[in-house]
């Protein structure tokens, strides 16, 4: 089967070669335009440049830019070239950054000169002996970007043609954020990357013209596949909880934005900003928030800032497959009462063509599918994926591919890691992820339907539980983070009421130890998922020196 993620690109640039591809933000209020027409050249240009200059087909490339054009006809490049990037969240532990590249053991790097600095003090990539400098090329050897593209428009010029891909070649790995772990590189084929395009153009709609606020480049990749005018904002999109909201909604406004990516917390901190000063974002129709739940609070602010009629999407799924199921806001909302009853976080229904079940939770390997491993509507169980866009394996990773895949007939079902139930409806609701949950001398408790509880104090910002403890002993702790304005010493009184909260549902009662936290540690990528491991070790160490 021939296929190809850039084509989509390719065809856009056929149809409208004019229409504005990106508008990236260069500071001072200034954005630089790129139309398809010349994306698609330059991305022509770099993949015949890099064939050029001798870097076969096949290769795998380390990638490290910042969002922009080059990023992104770098991407685009190499797909067309058959080469596979490699994406690693720059933000996360630098001991953690070098295992992921020397796992990946990429033959090019490609990157801004600060990347090329810390990849020769640090040792990285060692094995990368073809290097492209996205600027001005220091002391280390190799390409600029623009030497690349010259030799590609010679090459071009002279008849070189582009290999040819298949949709089950290689395209791309691509590092989880390791919020529960060591990053792991989950390996893409053409075919996931086509099959997320269609996915996410049928499930929320989306038409080609159409202008997207990227503020996760990842995600954002799949904006010229589907022929919208991707908005790069003046943002760190690797600390989206601290993006400056007045320059959102500004350059929301500026651009006509219609559509907007959004972690939770980016979106919690965008829509304080816009109640506190009665802003309104009236161009935007639609809003994708995911990387975490979304909290009802937040939900309900993102609709006081949008026009009426417009819509809040909350897609799960994962790095290894996306989307698995959707839910509107408003559909959040209406289950909100049962979110703060302990029920869990309603993720919505499964996008078709996936097929989305729960399993008895095990920890072991699962080698083979067999339908006795579904448990009854109603049951909380591992969540299970397997679809056109669920990924085949972990690259390098055979144990973790292992624990994560389950081979049925010719199809992979992937684990997602994460516990839930479906109710009578056929509507997944998320309790939390499976090595969060904390198993106690009288049973197992799940993260999400007790902070559920909590969360709607309206003094609580978020709450969390861990435990503390050997497994099957575990000790379990509600950890709360107070919302902004709450004095630390209103907190005794906030623990009381805390104790009376915990009668509201079944999984809360009996519940005895609360520790109040200055600010929950968070994940790199969206900000937003809670670093429970730490808050455990943190929770430990607090009930251990108050047992001295």
């Amino acid at each position: 089967m021939s296929g190809n993620i850039a084509d989509a690109l390719i065809a856009h640039a056929r149809a409208r070669p004019d229409a504005i591809a990106m508008q990236v933000a260069r500071g001072g209020g200034r954005f630089e335009a790129l139309t398809y027409g010349a994306l698609d050249r330059a991305s022509a240009e770099i993949a015949a440049g890099l064939a050029a200059l001798g870097l076969p087909p096949g290769s795998r490339a380390a990638l490290m830019v910042r969002p922009g054009p080059a990023f992104f006809a770098l991407m685009f490049g190499l797909f067309r070239g058959g080469y596979v990037p490699v994406l690693v969240d720059p933000g996360i532990d630098k001991r953690a950054l070098r295992e992921c590249l020397g796992e990946a053991d990429p033959a090019a790097f490609i990157g801004i000169p600060l990347a090329h600095l810390a990849r020769a003090l640090l040792g990285w990539c060692p094995g990368a002996r073809f290097r492209v400098t996205v600027g001005r090329r220091w002391f280390w050897g190799g390409p600029t970007l623009e030497h690349v593209r010259d030799a590609g428009r010679a090459a071009l010029d002279r008849g070189a043609r582009l290999p040819a891909t298949d949709a089950d070649d290689l395209a791309a790995i691509l590092f989880t954020s390791g919020s529960t772990g060591v990053p792991k590189g989950v390996s893409y084929r053409h075919a996931e990357f086509l099959a997320q395009v269609e996915l996410i153009r049928g499930a929320f709609g989306i038409r080609a013209g159409e202008v997207d606020l990227a503020t996760f480049p990842p995600f954002a990749l799949f904006d010229p596949g589907l022929g919208m005018t991707s908005v790069i904002p003046d943002m760190d999109p690797t600390r989206p909880a601290r993006a400056n909201p007045e320059i959102l909604l500004q350059t929301i406004a500026r651009h006509g934005v219609s559509t907007m990516f959004g972690s939770p917390a980016l979106l919690d901190t965008l829509t304080r900003h816009a109640e506190a000063r009665g802003r309104r974002a009236p161009t935007l129709r639609r809003v994708l928030s995911a990387g975490a739940p979304v909290r009802p609070d937040i939900v309900e602010r993102c609709y006081r800032m949008l026009p009426d009629g417009a819509e809040l999407w909350t897609p799960y799924g994962a790095t290894e497959c996306l989307p698995v199921a959707i839910v509107e806001g408003r559909e959040v909302l209406a289950a909100r009462a049962r979110t703060e009853s302990g029920a869990g976080i309603l993720v919505g229904r499964p996008v078709a063509p996936n097929r989305v079940r729960v399993i008895r939770i095990t920890d072991e390997p699962i080698e083979t599918w067999s339908d006795d491993l579904v448990v009854p509507t109603g049951t909380i169980g591992e969540i299970t994926v397997e679809g056109p866009t669920t990924t085949q394996a972990y690259f390098r990773r055979e144990a973790a591919t292992r624990l994560a895949k389950i081979r049925e007939g010719d199809a992979i079902v992937h684990r997602m890691g994460d516990l839930g139930w479906f109710d009578g409806d056929g509507r997944l609701w998320y309790v939390g992820r499976k090595s969060h949950r904390v198993v106690t001398a009288t049973g197992t408790l799940f993260t999400e339907p007790v902070e559920g509880v909590f969360n709607a104090h309206p003094e609580v910002r978020r709450s969390a539980l861990v435990g503390v403890g050997p497994a099957g002993r575990q000790r379990p702790v509600v950890c709360i983070e107070l919302e902004a304005g709450v004095p630390a010493r209103e907190w005794p009184r906030i623990e009381r009421e805390l104790r009376q909260w915990r009668e509201r549902a079944e999984c809360t009662r009996g519940l005895d130890t609360f520790l109040r936290h200055d600010g929950f540690p968070v994940d790199i990528r969206h900000n937003a998922k809670i670093g429970r491991e730490k808050l455990a070790m943190w929770a430990a160490g607090r009930l251990a020196a108050s047992n001295r």
